[in-house]
């Protein structure tokens, strides 16, 4: 690895980490109990009965206080892009600020228009106008992730660019390209379904409060009701999605997708290891060296998973570092000789410009303009700035845990929707105590299963911002890392405080109830 300061590269990703996964704590609410809210108000608008319109107005309250807190934290995480990570806004600034700049103007817009009419609209406008509001809300919160998420999964696959040499700069080619990239179709479906999970976790834990206080029971019943169908629902849709993308990831990030499973030794009949304890990783001297503690595999379905057919062959770390043969993997020391090529070149042409060599500037123009050269050289630029190929490998423990912690909850989530609707279809709910307090106590889990799903999309494509185009080290901008450090401590104060006011004033508003917090 080449000399950068590691100090400002940690601190860096350090304080974008904390904005992110602070962040990520009110978004996910916000994008599915928006719908939630739409749903309710729906009933009220073709029942006309006034108890909807309580229940409506009472989670209603409740996402007010999330979303504001929420714009926030998501404001600054923008911010942060130019300030900490200029280098890499210049590189692609071109791609990556189109769909926030759409994600500003439309989806925001629209969001924010419509959520005034929503709170403040009642008996300002017609039943049918205000619910017309609530559903564009809903939309527009979704479509603000729609953007945003496109931008991510660009990162994670960058498509629809082209480099241009003069200016060394990635400029968006095909919008479209873009907009329908795999990685982002998927990242964006699996992300807001698992988010309206959360949402339906959050409902039914506070309703099930209100019944074990015996306070408010039709509505709670009835919140419950609808939120336990919602999370289902989208339960079922949450694993084809996920399946989905890590299909994907297992051809645009494949040390991604081994190290989800912690798949050192590429196999074919590769097993899936639905429960797992990691040891020490194989090294180079023991390449041999278990690397589990424990585990229980499914034979044959990680294999199933990548490409739909149990006897196909999936890489592993060491494969996906030294190289196959056999499997035409092409080794990180390869990799990175070739990436060189294309910074040496890149070199040469800007001196060749500088001197205004007209022959050479063609010659090697022609090169960038070559789409075999490109795909060949180019597409390494990002492993030039390695020496040893074992830094490309990301933190295998943290991305292996997280997916794990992600999927078994997943389940579990699934099988407490369905448990606690078999109860509310024999109208016994209200006695099953230790239920309620077991959907009460999910509501934690919840954000931790929604954390851990970006934990491994960030922590499993490291040390790369630009999978293979551009590594994090080389995206920072040039400050003082002193700077970062202080802002990071601030930020962490001033998220902290956020969020021991934002809990303290849900709290609150849950122990005033339905009734007098819904006028």
């Amino acid at each position: 690895m080449e000399n950068f300061d590691l100090t400002l590269i940690d601190w860096s990703r350090a304080q974008f980490a904390l904005t992110a996964l602070y962040h990520w704590l009110f978004v996910p609410l916000t994008l599915g109990i928006t719908f939630i809210l739409a749903i309710m108000e729906t009933i009220y608008y073709k029942t006309g009965d006034p108890e909807w319109k309580k229940i409506t107005k009472f989670w209603m309250t409740l996402f007010g206080i999330n979303f504001a807190i929420g714009v926030a934290t998501g404001i600054i995480l923008e911010f942060e892009f130019g300030t900490n990570w200029s280098n890499y806004s210049w590189f692609v600034g071109d791609i990556f600020g189109a769909p926030l700049a759409i994600e500003g103007i439309m989806a925001f817009f629209m969001e924010s228009t419509f959520i005034a009419i929503m709170f403040f609209g009642w008996n300002k406008v017609s039943k049918g106008f205000h619910l017309t509001a609530t559903w564009l809300t809903a939309i527009g919160s979704n479509l603000s992730a729609l953007w945003i998420l496109v931008a991510n999964g660009w990162m994670q696959n960058p498509v629809g660019m082209q480099f241009n040499p003069d200016t060394a700069r990635n400029e968006m080619v095909d919008f479209f390209e873009v907009l329908f990239n795999p990685a982002a179709v998927n990242k964006f479906l699996h992300t807001i379904f698992s988010s309206y999970i959360l949402a339906a976790i959050f409902v039914v834990g506070i309703s099930a409060w209100f019944l074990l206080k015996k306070k408010e029971i039709l509505f709670a019943k009835r919140s419950i009701v609808v939120a336990a169908i919602f999370g289902l629902i989208f339960s079922v849709m949450t694993i084809f999605t996920g399946d989905e993308s890590a299909r994907e990831i297992s051809k645009s990030q494949p040390m991604k997708f081994a190290s989800m499973e912690g798949l050192y030794h590429g196999t074919t009949n590769a097993p899936l290891v639905a429960f797992g304890i990691l040891k020490d990783a194989p090294t180079i001297e023991n390449p041999e060296k278990k690397d589990f503690a424990f585990k229980v595999e499914i034979p044959g379905m990680l294999s199933y998973m990548a490409n739909l057919k149990f006897d196909s062959f999936v890489p592993g770390i060491y494969d996906l570092v030294h190289g196959n043969v056999d499997q035409g993997i092409i080794s990180y020391s390869e990799k990175i000789n070739r990436g060189l090529v294309a910074r040496n070149t890149l070199s040469e042409y800007k001196l060749a410009l500088k001197g205004n060599d007209a022959v050479l500037i063609d010659s090697l123009r022609s090169n960038f303009e070559n789409k075999e050269w490109m795909e060949g050289y180019f597409n390494y630029f990002g492993y030039s700035y390695f020496s040893n190929p074992h830094d490309i490998i990301p933190n295998v423990p943290i991305t292996f845990y997280s997916f794990h912690i992600m999927v078994i909850l997943g389940g579990y989530f699934m099988a407490l929707f369905i448990i606690v609707l078999f109860f509310v279809m024999k109208d016994t709910l209200a006695g099953k105590r230790w239920l309620l307090w077991i959907a009460l106590w999910t509501m934690p889990l919840g954000y931790l299963a929604s954390e851990s799903g970006w934990i491994i999309a960030e922590m499993g494509r490291q040390p790369w911002v630009i999978q293979d185009l551009m590594p994090t080290m080389t995206a920072v901008s040039n400050i003082d890392s002193n700077s970062v450090i202080i802002t990071f401590w601030l930020f962490f104060a001033v998220f902290t405080a956020l969020l021991i006011a934002e809990i303290k004033i849900m709290l609150k508003q849950i122990k005033i109830g339905p009734n007098e917090g819904g006028h």
